[in-house]
């Protein structure tokens, strides 16, 4: 019986000091999961940026009041542009190119961009690879929305996988959040054509 006891009272100790431990543990998780997370770096303007599938070169942004590279405006609309040089690093022609720009701290109705290439106009084209392309990113804004003097713009990466794990195959995954630019904005009646 003395026996008994004594197994039991050791299991009661074990017991609590290990439920003790994951507490502990499970606290320190916590506290540390709370923490602030840390900013996105400031990636340079005078560079090319690695971005994945993407090389990027952002060159100027401006609110246009007018047709802006074959993307019309509604009556009493403006649209934000972002101009950059952009080159496809990958083998095959693509145009996953929507999600790499996302301006930060303004209000978009609606936050997916049209793209056109500078040189033409032409709209959302596949960009064929090594070949740089300059592009404008178009968000169309309400007329009276307050656009800053300076912006930022979230730059979105993706991470090359030679085998991915449903299917196999190779591709570009898991898009996050490579740092953010900040380019000054200009205010011009009218740009392209």
């Amino acid at each position: 019986m003395f026996r008994t006891a004594r197994s039991k009272f050791q299991t009661w100790i074990t017991a609590g000091a290990g439920t003790i431990a994951a507490l502990f543990v499970a606290g320190l998780m916590g506290a540390f999961g709370a923490l602030p997370a840390h900013a996105p770096p400031q990636l340079p303007l005078d560079t090319a940026i690695d971005a994945g599938r993407w090389r990027v070169q952002p060159l100027r942004a401006y609110v246009s009041h007018a047709r802006t590279y074959g993307v019309l405006l509604k009556p009493g609309q403006k649209a934000l542009v972002l101009e950059a040089d952009m080159t496809n690093r990958t083998a095959q022609s693509d145009k996953a190119y929507f999600d790499v720009f996302k301006p930060d701290g303004i209000a978009l109705p609606d936050p997916m961009p049209m793209i056109a290439l500078t040189r033409d106009a032409t709209l959302t084209p596949e960009l064929h690879p090594g070949m740089t392309e300059r592009m404008a990113y178009v968000w169309p804004l309400a007329g009276d929305a307050a656009v800053p003097a300076s912006l930022s713009f979230g730059v979105t990466a993706e991470i090359f996988k030679p085998r991915d794990s449903l299917y196999g195959m190779p591709g570009w995954f898991n898009p996050y959040r490579l740092g953010t630019i900040t380019l000054p904005i200009a205010d011009v009646p009218g740009t392209g054509s």
